[in-house]
């Protein structure tokens, strides 16, 4: 019985301090239109290539957070995703006036034959559909 009691004392104290108050700030994920590209004329088997990119941060409250990276076949699809801060008390947002920003990532060709597509997220049409830069990079032998 007496220990019955304590675990449940134990468990009343565990639960009643924790706090449900959430001092993490409030987030979304946003994918950035990717405006401009660096990318090898071809590719030699067994390389690797660094490939840059560039996109517009419209605010103070856009932060780099990944790459979206999707490799199907010989295509690689790639967006940049930003993390977003919503403005409250705590966080002020300034709008930034055509603020580019540059990344880059490692690329190592695994394919001895054809090429690499390549197709950078650049945003969304007035119908709704993606749309992207294609860059096809021939694999040299």
């Amino acid at each position: 019985m007496v220990k019955k009691v304590l675990l449940l004392g134990l468990a009343l104290l565990f639960f009643s301090s924790c706090s449900v108050d959430n001092d993490e700030p409030d987030v979304h994920f946003e994918f950035m239109p990717i405006e401009n590209v660096v990318v090898p004329e071809t590719f030699q088997y067994g390389e690797i290539y660094t490939i840059e990119y560039t996109y517009y941060r419209p605010s103070t409250c856009y932060f780099f957070s990944d790459l979206y990276y999707d490799a199907v076949g010989n295509t690689r699809t790639i967006a940049v995703i930003n993390v977003v801060y919503h403005e409250d008390s705590d966080i002020t947002c300034t709008d930034l006036d055509n603020q580019l920003e540059a990344g880059s990532f490692q690329f190592q060709v695994n394919n001895s034959n054809g090429s690499y597509t390549f197709k950078f997220w650049q945003g969304v049409n007035e119908d709704g559909e993606d749309e992207y830069l294609i860059i096809d990079v021939p694999i040299e032998n």
